[in-house]
């Protein structure tokens, strides 16, 4: 499986000091700018932290947090497996009360507890646990998006709970949304934070184009060449966006793109041409990194968050299929595979070509995935515990994630990227004045 992901590197360049003819003086003054570069790297989260005072009162942090705010041991974190802990999840349902009914599996009266004791270990490191004061001090001043379906809001939900340790937002949703159960935003007025949740289960233009109406399995539209303005038109103001999309893309679409229709997936019309579902997908993705690219106001980093898989038995989902496992699989009981690994792979490749064209016009396009270390949880969903106001109650949710549960560990991926970014930001800029002073 390992062969088939995406590997992160961090490239380290050395700052090469040219000897030419000068004097042992400029010799001397190099080796003192050099010796006054790594003093500075080691003092540099102090530094950050205290130009970012928030005007209200904040939680106090250790100042080993401060110490450690960049630094991050490089591996792959993404290849592992699942382990006992026995200790649990970071929250219950009793200490976050912002869950809501979809993913309260506990609540809904879920028997099982197991499900929340494992955690995820990479093959050459150990994952960082989750530190809630690390993070909101990472994100002060600061807005962060997650752009898709409702397993981004699922995400979303989770990161709510792990920041209740600390501190509760306040909802602000009223101000910029009508629509208010799918257009969130939070405000933590101690670290001047807001976190929304933009809905668009395509991150492209669509409507409903199916005669009997709007159901779990009509037909639509998708407008492939045109970004779904519910989010495009709100974005170039955030500084973390992290889009996904994924079972949406099922059921039967009709593809149009300059205004002509192209094809269709599970159409079943003699008069279009039948695509399979990946162009779709593969078009909808590199349609919304086109759009951040070329948001001339948008400066923030784009993480794109890999396909969550399902994990339906005994029939598909409207036909009886359920998820009643209690244990992950391991390694050598599931591979990913099939229109999994056809999905993940479609969205590095087109999460590469953004990165491409973004080194040249300054944008941040980051991968961040989580197929992998998902397709061995099919004990973590909420199956029949779990019910949102409107679903079908004879259909089990075996796409969404409980809370708790483990959906968390997608934060503590995102915690870790976050650290490793701030700290290659910093290095960047630092390795920039050193040149020009020498």
């Amino acid at each position: 499986m390992r062969s088939y992901l995406f590997r992160f590197t961090m490239n380290f360049n050395d700052n090469e000091f040219s000897r030419g003819k000068n004097s042992q003086h400029g010799t001397s003054k190099k080796l003192l700018l050099l010796a006054f570069s790594l003093v500075f790297l080691t003092i540099i989260p102090l530094y950050l932290f205290s130009t970012s005072h928030s005007p209200l009162s904040s939680p106090k942090i250790d100042v080993s947090d401060l110490r450690n705010i960049g630094t991050v041991k490089e591996c792959d974190i993404f290849s592992g497996k699942w382990i006992p802990y026995p200790k649990g999840p970071y929250y219950t349902d009793a200490t976050c009360s912002l869950i809501i009914d979809q993913h309260n599996c506990m609540k809904s009266g879920r028997p099982d507890t197991e499900f929340m004791k494992w955690r995820w270990r990479p093959d050459e490191c150990e994952l960082p646990f989750f530190n809630a004061k690390l993070f909101l001090e990472l994100v002060k001043g600061k807005k962060m998006a997650f752009v898709g379906d409702s397993v981004g809001r699922n995400q979303m939900q989770s990161l709510l709970c792990l920041l209740a340790s600390v501190t509760y937002p306040v909802d602000i949703s009223h101000r910029y949304a009508v629509d208010t159960a799918y257009f969130k935003r939070w405000f933590y007025a101690d670290y001047r934070f807001t976190l929304a949740t933009l809905w668009s289960p395509f991150l492209v233009k669509s409507r409903d184009a199916d005669p009997s109406g709007h159901s779990l399995n009509s037909l639509m539209s998708l407008y492939l060449d045109q970004a779904d303005e519910a989010w495009a038109s709100e974005i170039e103001n955030f500084d973390y966006v992290i889009i996904s999309a994924g079972q949406w893309f099922f059921r039967p679409l009709i593809y149009y793109m300059n205004g002509q229709v192209v094809g269709c997936h599970n159409c079943y019309m003699d008069n279009i041409t039948a695509i399979t579902m990946y162009f779709g997908y593969r078009m909808a993705f590199r349609t919304a990194l086109k759009t951040l690219q070329s948001l001339k106001n948008y400066k923030g980093i784009t993480f794109l968050r890999t396909f969550s898989p399902s994990h339906f038995e005994n029939g598909a989902w409207n036909e009886g299929g359920n998820c009643i496992r209690t244990m992950p699989f391991t390694t050598e009981e599931k591979k990913l595979d099939g229109y999994e690994l056809e999905f993940y792979l479609t969205q590095v490749e087109e999460l590469r070509k953004a990165q491409k064209k973004g080194r040249n016009r300054g944008s941040k396009f980051e991968l961040l995935p989580t197929t992998e270390a998902m397709l061995l949880r099919p004990d973590g969903h909420p199956n029949h515990y779990g019910r949102s106001p409107h679903s079908n109650v004879t259909v089990a949710d075996c796409v969404h994630w409980c809370l708790p549960g483990p959906i968390d560990t997608w934060n503590e991926f995102l915690l870790y990227m976050m650290r490793r970014e701030a700290r290659g930001s910093f290095n960047e800029k630092l390795q920039k004045n050193i040149s020009r002073k020498i």
